[in-house]
């Protein structure tokens, strides 16, 4: 069998988005085979940015970041439970790219591109390079049913990761909605100053820079996402007024022990990140690899209960069945002791 995971001579300098160049830049584990996998690569985007390559450890069969993002063959196995769709976007989209499920918020996917794709994505059927991306008439249309919903308070960006758009579009996009009289939030949820800080630049901060309050939730599972380039892309964008939030999905050989939480809230926490949502794994095809039982990650966050402080604590979540949204499922506290 032909060697497909050569030694790292370099680092990629630009993203890797096959199986083929992830054997070339080392980055699969051993005995991996990039031929099969590019099997898994025709169904669900790959995508690795420098960033996140330079942080995966291959000669490590358990490593939790490549985990995130290196293609595994269980993806083409989808298990009975699983769905296409399994927060039910579809039933509750009044207009290409919004969501609307809650009274009060509605959320918009200006694109469905991303700059890493994780292996567990809820969205995965839908996004990829291919972008998704709303046109102005789309984008236009949008905007006007934000106007004409009055019950709509806050705006959630998403998608794909809107830090994907050019600063450019998106500061056009905020400054537009922030217009809206009755929106008195945006958020943006966003991968992009973990696994690509590059792109948080000082132009890309000064677009977030609004009168109305702007919180950005940031996706990351490990401490070790949190490196030098990250700290700098946060720093950019705390200095641009936008408050932090931090949200991560409970993963099966990534996160899924008390001191894997505590290292990943306390660098949170570090980088003026409040850590918000633990969101239980959506039941996305070909991801059950990653899933961790509710009454498991129960008893892992109730054995961080007096090792963290509360700054540090999340919100552990769950989506119900057919679109009923996000329901809190942590552990009960009379049952937790010292």
């Amino acid at each position: 069998m032909p060697d497909t995971n050569p030694p790292r001579n370099l680092l990629p300098k630009r993203t890797i988005r096959d199986a083929a160049g992830l054997a070339a830049a080392g980055l699969l584990p051993p005995g991996a085979d990039a031929a099969a996998l590019e099997a898994v690569a025709e169904r669900y985007a790959i995508a690795v940015t420098p960033a996140m390559a330079a942080l995966i450890r291959p000669e490590d069969a358990a490593d939790p970041v490549a985990a995130q993002y290196v293609p595994h063959l269980g993806e083409l196995e989808t298990a009975p439970h699983e769905v296409a769709d399994p927060t039910a976007d579809a039933p509750f989209t009044p207009v290409p790219g919004v969501v609307h499920r809650y009274p009060d918020r509605a959320l918009l996917k200006p694109l469905l591109a991303c700059p890493v794709y994780c292996r567990f994505c809820f969205r995965r059927e839908v996004v990829g390079p291919g972008g998704g991306l709303l046109d102005t008439a789309q984008l236009e249309a949008a905007i006007a049913w934000f106007a004409a919903t009055p019950q709509v308070r806050e705006v959630i960006l998403t998608g794909g990761d809107p830090l994907m758009l050019s600063p450019r579009r998106l500061g056009w996009l905020l400054e537009r909605l922030a217009a809206i009289p009755h929106i008195e939030i945006l958020r943006i949820h966003t991968r992009v100053p973990v696994a690509d800080p590059a792109r948080m630049t000082a132009e890309l901060a000064a677009a977030l820079e609004l009168e109305k309050p702007l919180y950005l939730c940031l996706h990351a599972n490990h401490a070790r996402e949190f490196t030098a380039e990250a700290a700098t892309a946060l720093r950019r964008l705390t200095g641009a007024g936008v408050v932090l939030l931090g949200q991560s999905v409970l993963l099966r050989g990534v996160n899924d022990s008390a001191a894997a939480l505590e290292d990943l809230f306390r660098a949170m926490l570090r980088h003026r990140v409040k850590p918000y949502y633990l969101h239980q794994l959506d039941a996305a095809p070909g991801t059950a690899r990653f899933e961790v039982p509710a009454e498991e990650g129960r008893a892992i966050l109730a054995a961080l209960r007096f090792r963290v402080t509360g700054l540090a604590w999340p919100t552990y979540v769950q989506e119900r069945p057919a679109g009923g949204g996000k329901a809190p499922i942590g552990p009960r506290w009379d049952d937790v002791r010292a």
